[in-house]
């Protein structure tokens, strides 16, 4: 008899383990969402009044450096090639982010070459007598207060409801600094975003005859007696009920606009002044510039902090988050019949491919424990997305 196994969510986390888990003709899979759809926040759809392609929780661009990951998605959707080229609205003028030679050129009315850029932005970057211990040294240090204040500072304070010197120095550390006119925000080798969508990705993913998917199915306690494994995706303290108080999260919400034309001509510009009260405008249809589309939907985007009843998106990971993950962590040890795995399972920030990849190693090391041959894990190795 085959074991049955319950994956809480529907999103690349449990789509991708269940589907890998379903090729061993070794279980009977359950996966559930307690939305309407599946792929999580990466969710996409047509706009019913102009056709655009919606990516309805905000932009997803797919990005990987990892040749199995790439691999694996196009096995279930055409990827259309899509360069990420992000713009920022700041002190009344439009510039390219990453921050880059032409940035940097533009921001002092210089004309230097990148030898010089680099030579200048080291004369402005700030020193310390230790390691940048936070997200504001970690710019000063990078890029210099001007920089930094024009393009960080605000938006990062609008994005994180919190001073950026109380965030974590490896938030920044994963945005690039350039002297070349490289305007590509990723330098991953594999990047596009699916033909038909993230939804009809995910799907594909999980059409297979031994995986039953249940939508607007909330998990509840008594379903985990009806199967031999639990793998959670959902938030890690929501599992525990909150029992040490709610995990620190940002969430984001959209002013929907629709008008006819092109209203910025770019799919996104950021805007890092603390006088304008949102962080970005997305504009869909250039999210899908191989489809043609005469009107077009604007989405205005703003962060607040997650209450009850919010989509959680951005992790904080304040030190007194990390105190009480350390908690949860040690209960869940505890628990048996129980894994948590993705990005609100474990509570780290992750991109599609480094929840991919972690899906798919998770569904190795499972299988393999349940044929006696290592302990069976508790959470996925982190060190892949860290």
């Amino acid at each position: 008899m085959k074991s049955r196994l319950l994956i809480v969510g529907a999103g690349f986390a449990g789509a991708v383990l269940a589907r890998e888990l379903a090729e061993t003709n070794r279980y009977e899979l359950r996966v559930i969402d307690s939305r309407s759809h599946v792929a999580g926040n990466c969710h996409t759809e047509r706009d019913p009044g102009t056709g655009i392609m919606m990516h309805c929780y905000g932009p997803h661009i797919f990005h990987t450096d990892n040749a199995q990951v790439w691999a694996y998605v196009n096995r279930f959707a055409e990827f259309m090639p899509f360069v990420n080229r992000v713009k920022a609205f700041t002190r009344g003028e439009l510039f390219r982010l990453p921050v880059n030679l032409h940035t940097i050129n533009q921001f002092f009315n210089k004309q230097m070459s990148p030898a010089e850029a680099r030579l200048y932005i080291e004369s402005l970057a700030e020193h310390f007598d230790h390691p940048p211990e936070n997200f504001e040294e970690q710019a000063l240090h990078m890029i210099g207060r001007d920089l930094y204040d024009a393009f960080f500072y605000g938006y990062t304070k609008k994005q994180w409801g919190c001073e950026p010197a109380e965030l974590p120095a490896g938030i920044l550390k994963r945005l690039p600094l350039r002297f070349t006119d490289d305007d590509n925000y990723y330098a991953d080798p594999w990047q596009g975003i699916p033909k038909s969508g993230y939804t009809h990705l995910v799907e594909r993913i999980l059409d297979h005859s031994a995986i039953d998917c249940a939508l607007d199915t909330p998990f509840t306690p008594d379903m985990a007696s009806l199967a031999d494994h639990v793998f959670f995706t959902g938030p890690l303290d929501g599992y525990f009920d909150h029992c040490f108080g709610r995990l620190g999260y940002r969430t984001v919400y959209w002013a929907r606009h629709q008008h006819r034309g092109d209203y910025q001509g770019n799919p996104v510009v950021n805007y890092p002044d603390l006088s304008v009260p949102y962080t970005r405008i997305h504009e869909h249809k250039h999210f899908a510039p191989w489809e043609n589309h005469e009107a077009t939907v604007v989405m205005t985007e703003y962060s607040k902090e997650t209450q009850k009843g919010d989509t959680p998106y951005y992790p904080k990971r304040l030190p007194a988050d990390m105190q009480k993950l350390q908690r949860y962590r040690a209960l869940a040890l505890t628990q048996g019949g129980v894994s948590f795995l993705g990005r609100l399972g474990t509570y780290r920030y992750m991109d599609m491919h480094h929840v991919i990849a972690e899906s798919l190693q998770f569904a190795q090391t499972f299988a393999a424990a349940d044929a006696g041959q290592t302990s069976l894990p508790v959470f996925p190795n982190q060190e892949l997305s860290q």
